[in-house]
C-alpha cells in the first residue's frame, strides 16, 4: 500500500488548519475610504455615560467659603489638601448609587441620579446648593466624576484581572492593553462584552479585526463591564500558532501515524 498520497494530504490539511493568519491578528483591517468613516464613527459614539446602580462617584464641592463647602464633603481630602484622593479613600468616602438610584450627600440629603450624566448631576447638586446655602452661581463650583472606571478582562489575554482606570472614557483597546493585549490564539473577531443593565446582564459582540468596530456602541467600556476573549480553534487543536510550531506538530503526528501503520503491516 502506497502511503505517500494520504500522508501528503494529511500534512497539507494540518498546515492549513493550524497556522494563525495575519488577518486574524490584525486590528481594524482598513479599506480605501475608511479614514473618514473612523472619524465619523468615533464622533457618533462619544455619547455621555449615564449613571447606573452601583456606580461610585467622586463629588467635590468648592467655594471661596471653605468651611461652608466642607460641610457637604464626607471627609477632608488627602495629600495636603491637593484634592487628590487614594483609591482606598475613594472607595470608602465616594458616593455609591443605591439600588433605588440615590446618593446621599451630607447636609443636602438624598438625590436621585439614576440615568443622569455627570454634567446633569453637577447641575442638580449646584441647584440645591444655590437654593439654600449660596447666594449666586459664582460662589460654588461642583465637580462630579466616576471614582475610577472599573472593568474585568478575562480569557485569551496576557494577564487576566480586574482593572481600574482613572479617566473619563476607556475604549476596548485601552481595556485590552491594560491586560497586556490579546494573545496570538485569542479571537479578535468575536470579543464578548458582558454589560450590566437594570434588568440584568447582556452579552454583546465586537469584531476588532474590522474598522467597523469604531462604529460599535460597545467600542467604549462602561463601569463593571466584563471583556472576554475567546480562544481560536488553533488552541483547541493544539497545533501551534506559527509555521514552525505547526510543522513541528505535523511532523510529530505523521511520525506517530507512520509508526502505527508500519507496525500494523508487520503484524
Amino acid at each position: 500500500m502506497n502511503l505517500k498520497a494520504p500522508i501528503s494530504i494529511l500534512s497539507l490539511f494540518f498546515l492549513l488548519a493550524s497556522c494563525v493568519t495575519n488577518k486574524e491578528l490584525t486590528y481594524f483591517g482598513e479599506k480605501e475610504g475608511d479614514e473618514a468613516l473612523i472619524k465619523q464613527s468615533i464622533k457618533l459614539n462619544e455619547k455621555p455615560y449615564r449613571v447606573q446602580v452601583g456606580d461610585l462617584l467622586s463629588i467635590n464641592i468648592k467655594s471661596s467659603d471653605t468651611k461652608l463647602a466642607m460641610m457637604f464633603q464626607p471627609v477632608a481630602t488627602e495629600s495636603g489638601g491637593s484634592g487628590t484622593q487614594s483609591e482606598q479613600t475613594l472607595y470608602y468616602n465616594g458616593f455609591t448609587v443605591s439600588k433605588h438610584g440615590n446618593i446621599e450627600i451630607p447636609i443636602l440629603g438624598k438625590l436621585n441620579v439614576l440615568a443622569f450624566t455627570l454634567d446633569e448631576i453637577e447641575e442638580a447638586i449646584q441647584k440645591k446648593l444655590l437654593e439654600d446655602y449660596f447666594n449666586k452661581k459664582e460662589d460654588v463650583f461642583v465637580v462630579v466624576k466616576l471614582a475610577g472606571l472599573r472593568f474585568t478582562v478575562t480569557g485569551e489575554v496576557s494577564t487576566t484581572g480586574i482593572y481600574t482606570l482613572y479617566q473619563d472614557r476607556v475604549n476596548i483597546i485601552e481595556a485590552l492593553a491594560s491586560a497586556g493585549d490579546i494573545t496570538t490564539v485569542g479571537n479578535r473577531k468575536d470579543v464578548l462584552i458582558i454589560r450590566q443593565y437594570p434588568q440584568g446582564q447582556k452579552i454583546h459582540h465586537i469584531d476588532l479585526t474590522s474598522v467597523d468596530a469604531f462604529n460599535s456602541p460597545y467600542y467604549y467600556i462602561q463601569p463593571n463591564d466584563m471583556v472576554y476573549v475567546k480562544p481560536l480553534k488553533q488552541k483547541s487543536l493544539g497545533t501551534g500558532t506559527t509555521l514552525v510550531q505547526s510543522i513541528t506538530t505535523v511532523v510529530t503526528v505523521l511520525s506517530l501515524v507512520t509508526s502505527v501503520l508500519v507496525l500494523s503491516r508487520n503484524l
